[in-house]
């Protein structure tokens, strides 16, 4: 999905005060726009990740300006704000094409990609100064893990949630394991298995955000947190244009109890019997989603979650670091991201292609320790 170009014009709108930074900046790049533009705002700090023709979709590149900027700020600042640039996408999640096309080469960029990620995940979840997520338009994978650790995460009628791992060979990482078993009943299940998008409304009903508002009113909300000076200023303002949308119902209410039956199952086998035996035009419809899914991926993501529920979140991002690393290693991987966003066929040949051939063997293998070398350590 290619969407225009954005203009300066968003930035236009910041203060005259800051403008002088953000030339120098441009001037620094010379005529090519950075791919994460970094404000210092007197005593609040703003990121705006700037890639719109990819959704703003997270690269290396992109992780190295942003880490430095939250370790420094974390001691100067009063507050951290993060947005995406374009309109459609906060962020679309991490640029698995690009780790992929490096391994069909033999090179291991995804190594470096999740583990610089996974550390700047780490540190959002352990912020000591207020953070606050517009997480307005696309907000998946990559974009997840920069929003949903932090305490104040903005959605819109614009936004749409989606952890879509499975799908590619993948499970929901960035810190996956931890905050979705913390979702209502086996909803965090669900999602991961399924890949399931929430909209709109659906992202604060479920947890995911914790304000939601109209998108024509983020550039006020940012102005107003711009002049605040302390965090019960901060929640003010947020409280101040949040909608609790009470009147709308979140769309999966209707079938909450029937994810909790299904999804409760020990294995991967049974939630597919669960279903089977459910028989709705909703079970079907899950079935055939589930069928879309790598079976590797579906059994490592549920015993991810299990493990998960009792990890803090450093804990949960070392053990996805070793899954991380087996899964770049491995087929499945390599073949969803191609089937889905390089040669595009929609046809993956997944391997195993069945989970009965998928064993605990296999299973255990993306949890087992690495070289210590190798091992996640967060520079906390």
């Amino acid at each position: 999905m290619l969407i225009k170009s954005a203009t300066l014009g968003l930035f236009t709108k910041l203060s005259q005060a800051h403008q002088p930074r953000l030339l120098q900046n441009s001037r620094k790049m010379c005529s090519a726009e950075p791919d994460v533009i970094i404000q210092d705002c007197g005593d609040k700090g703003l990121i705006i990740l700037n890639r719109p023709k990819a959704l703003n979709s997270l690269n290396v590149s992109m992780v190295d300006k942003i880490y430095p900027a939250l370790k420094k700020w974390e001691s100067e600042k009063k507050l951290v704000i993060i947005k995406g640039n374009g309109g459609k996408a906060f962020c679309a999640g991490g640029d698995v094409k690009a780790i992929t096309e490096a391994a069909f080469k033999g090179n291991k960029l995804g190594y470096e990609f999740f583990k610089k990620e996974y550390t700047n995940n780490g540190l959002i979840g352990s912020y000591k100064i207020p953070y606050v997520a517009f997480i307005d338009g696309i907000v998946m994978g990559g974009g997840v893990g920069l929003s949903v650790h932090g305490p104040y995460r903005i959605a819109t009628e614009r936004s749409l949630f989606a952890m879509p791992e499975t799908q590619i060979g993948l499970f929901p990482d960035v810190g996956g394991s931890h905050f979705l078993p913390k979702l209502t009943g086996k909803l965090g299940w669900y999602l991961a298995l399924t890949g399931v998008r929430l909209k709109g409304t659906d992202l604060f009903k479920a947890g995911i955000a914790t304000h939601l508002t109209d998108s024509s009113n983020l550039e006020k909300i940012e102005k107003e947190l711009l002049k605040t000076s302390n965090e019960s200023e901060i929640k003010s303002v947020l409280n101040k244009y949040h909608k609790n949308d009470e009147k709308r119902e979140f769309s999966l209410n209707p079938y909450l109890g029937k994810i909790d039956a299904c999804f409760s199952a020990p294995t991967v086998e049974e939630i597919y019997l669960r279903l089977e035996k459910d028989g709705s035009k909703w079970a079907e419809e899950t079935i055939a989603l589930l069928n879309k899914m790598s079976p590797t991926s579906l059994k490592i993501t549920l015993q991810q979650l299990e493990l998960g529920k009792r990890m803090d979140l450093h804990e949960c991002l070392k053990m996805e670091y070793r899954m991380a690393v087996n899964c770049v290693d491995g087929h499945d991987f390599r073949e969803g991201v191609r089937a889905l966003l390089i040669d595009k066929d929609q046809s993956p040949k997944w391997k195993p292609a069945n989970l009965k051939d998928v064993t605990s063997e296999i299973i255990d293998k993306h949890f087992r320790r690495l070289p210590e070398e190798m091992e996640l350590k967060h520079k906390l």
